[in-house]
């Protein structure tokens, strides 16, 4: 466990010794607070429209303002996970430090965990930066906080599950530009993979739904935590740590 904070703890600092971590933070805050902007306007008209029609059907904002705008930034992270993954080994590789990885002490698992739960906390700093907006909606409304919760596990359990993906393909090449425009072109095909299943009922098409990396996290930005959308995520995450670690495999036995 030593081994997986001192590496994970290496990885999270380069990030931020370099200008890629606060890019990265200034870039989500903004497109967040876009998002934030639209949906909050909105709801408001929405609303305003609502009682000059004298429809007492109150607004709920959980369902009409936070579960939309949870549901835009799941996609918005098939575009930040790729800048945060294309670096975790190619760097290694073209360096020539990965030789030094694979023959050090330092198990494989260690290395592969360690490099992934930096690339998760960066992405959690990323999701603070949403924070600010959220307590907006907290002085000025009343949300239900328990929704927004399951929520935010919904994003962090489907940016694992993707930053294992990239972790994996970060191990197949030296070049961190093509690591990270295959990560984002693997991420989109499992997010458009469920497009048949708008027009199509059969069993083929509900398969290609379920294999979506971006509807399972719907329920939880409905404030439903749901058990198979939960198994869903853990399991890619396993999968793809596990391939990661076969391919590192193949490294050690080469160097």
């Amino acid at each position: 466990m030593r081994n997986i904070w001192v590496i994970c703890r290496k990885e999270l600092s380069s990030y931020f010794v370099s200008p890629v971590a606060y890019v990265l933070l200034a870039l989500y805050a903004v497109i967040f607070g876009l998002f934030f902007w639209l949906f909050l306007q909105r709801f408001i008209v929405v609303g305003m429209e609502m009682q000059m029609r004298g429809q007492s059907y109150p607004m709920n904002i959980n369902e009409d303002l936070i579960r939309p705008l949870l549901s835009n930034m799941g996609v918005v992270g098939l575009f930040f996970i790729p800048m945060i993954t294309m670096r975790l080994f190619a760097e290694e590789k073209k360096t020539g430090t990965i030789e030094l990885l694979a023959t050090s002490p330092v198990s494989d698992l260690e290395i592969i965990v360690g490099k992934w739960l930096a690339a998760l906390l960066l992405f959690c700093s990323l999701m603070f930066m949403t924070m600010l907006d959220m307590a907006f909606i907290f002085k000025y409304g009343r949300p239900d906080w328990k929704p927004l919760l399951i929520g935010y596990l919904g994003l962090l359990l489907q940016a694992g599950a993707m930053l294992a993906i990239g972790t994996f393909i970060s191990t197949l090449t030296k070049n961190q530009i093509i690591a990270g425009i295959s990560t984002f072109c693997v991420l989109l095909a499992l997010w458009i993979i469920a497009w048949p299943s708008e027009f199509e009922s059969a069993m083929w098409a509900k398969v290609l739904s379920y294999l979506s990396i971006v509807n399972h996290v719907e329920s939880f930005s409905r404030g439903v935590l749901d058990s198979k959308d939960a198994i869903f995520y853990l399991s890619v995450i396993f999968l793809g740590l596990f391939f990661t670690a076969r391919s590192m495999e193949s490294l050690r036995w080469r160097s």
